[in-house]
């Protein structure tokens, strides 16, 4: 369990984005972006983790993601009435372990940021949130947890103070890029915070592409060094190309969350992600928002001579495209060859596509009017107010 296994060297590999994935296939409501799934559709959520499990993760997250009970009953959308947190706590961590118990596999469980901090409810009240989530991963028993996708290092200190009182390990990752949390707070010393409060792996997720988390794994990584603290490093970056997101990543872009596909990176990104996570000394390494199994497969091909053995879903894949020697035109026939995927660089086929968009970067967080919540579901008013501020 880590991170005695990492302190071996081990890679381990993470999963996928869980509600991203899911809203694709029609199980997850965009906005909330809660995971109601594990109850509503068990099916699905079971047949994802299974999908990146084939595909090579060895540690399958709970899709605990938004599952605080402050975040179930926001803006009109009443889960934690109609559902309850527990049940809907419950049921992710069960699914998680029947599939992980399909291979050799660990469970995480997990908790993120809360519309609880972001309206200034003091410590106790945000605690509270995480502890309730916490009271049901330890009932059932995860191997260890992640507090993930924190905007501000001080609730993310909180939510690791929490999950420390279990005794298991814990990991930490922020959704920042090299310019740091909300509250400008630098990578390095949010990762320093994060491991003094009792984090044993600390790095990034969601938010920024591969290139753009490493760098600010690096720089955690710098931190830590310059303060003589010891952690193990962690990154899941999207499976999206953000050269232009400024310091709130992706959720500014005009195209989130329904226009992204043109920055999907493909599997031959994901292959010089992995390559390079470790060359840094990274060896926590998976992915979030956009993610899909074939991305975490990637990342398993290029480590498979770390690794010592390739996933079971690359046995019919075969490695850098060489089944593709057996297709009928012989051009495709040419490509199956490593250098050629390689050194590609994708067409977008969208003759009028901007290669860049300018974010919305409206500037506000943690105390701004608007990011105050509430348990009612947003106004027509409420939303004619934005509709005028929202500028095309």
């Amino acid at each position: 369990i880590p991170p005695e296994g990492l302190y071996a060297g081990e890679i381990v590999i993470g999963d996928g984005g869980f509600v991203f994935a899911l809203e694709k296939r029609g199980y997850v409501k965009a906005g909330p972006w809660t995971p109601e799934a594990t109850v509503e559709h068990p099916e699905a959520v079971r047949q994802l983790h299974r999908e990146f499990l084939r595909a090579g993760s060895n540690v399958l997250q709970t899709f605990t993601f938004y599952a605080s009970e402050d975040k179930l009953e926001n803006r009109g959308n009443y889960v934690a009435e109609k559902i309850s947190c527990q049940k809907v706590n419950e049921a992710a961590c069960d699914i998680a372990r029947e599939v992980a118990s399909e291979g050799d596999a660990l469970v995480a469980g997990g908790v993120s940021q809360t519309p609880s901090y972001l309206s200034c409810k003091d410590k106790a009240e945000v605690k509270a949130a995480f502890r309730k989530q916490l009271d049901v991963f330890m009932k059932k028993n995860v191997d260890f947890l992640i507090a993930e996708y924190f905007e501000h290092v001080e609730e993310a200190v909180w939510a690791v103070e929490v999950l420390k009182e279990s005794g298991k390990p814990v990991a930490a990752t922020m959704c920042i890029g090299p310019e740091g949390d909300m509250h400008g707070v630098p990578p390095g010393q949010c990762a320093v915070q994060l491991v003094k409060a009792g984090a044993s792996i600390v790095g990034v997720n969601c938010h920024f592409d591969p290139d753009i988390s490493l760098e600010t794994v690096k720089l955690m990584k710098e931190g830590l060094q310059a303060a003589k603290v010891k952690a193990h490093l962690m990154s899941q970056p999207l499976a999206f190309h953000t050269p232009d997101c400024g310091k709130q990543g992706f959720i500014d872009l005009p195209e989130f969350p329904f226009g992204l596909e043109p920055r999907i990176v493909t599997r031959w990104d994901i292959q010089k992600y992995a390559r390079k996570a470790y060359d840094l000394g990274i060896r926590y390494i998976g992915g979030c928002c956009g993610f899909e199994p074939y991305h975490i497969r990637a990342i398993a091909e290029e480590l498979a001579p770390e690794r010592g053995f390739l996933p079971e879903a690359s046995e019919k894949h075969g490695s850098w495209g060489d089944s593709l020697s057996m297709h009928t035109k012989p051009w495709v026939r040419a490509r199956a060859r490593k250098e050629y995927w390689e050194n590609l660089k994708p067409a977008s086929g969208r003759p009028y596509c901007p290669s860049m968009s300018k974010p919305d970067g409206w500037g506000v967080t943690k105390g701004a009017r608007e990011l105050m919540q509430q348990r009612e579901a947003t106004s027509e008013q409420q939303l004619k107010e934005l509709f005028q501020k929202q500028k095309f």
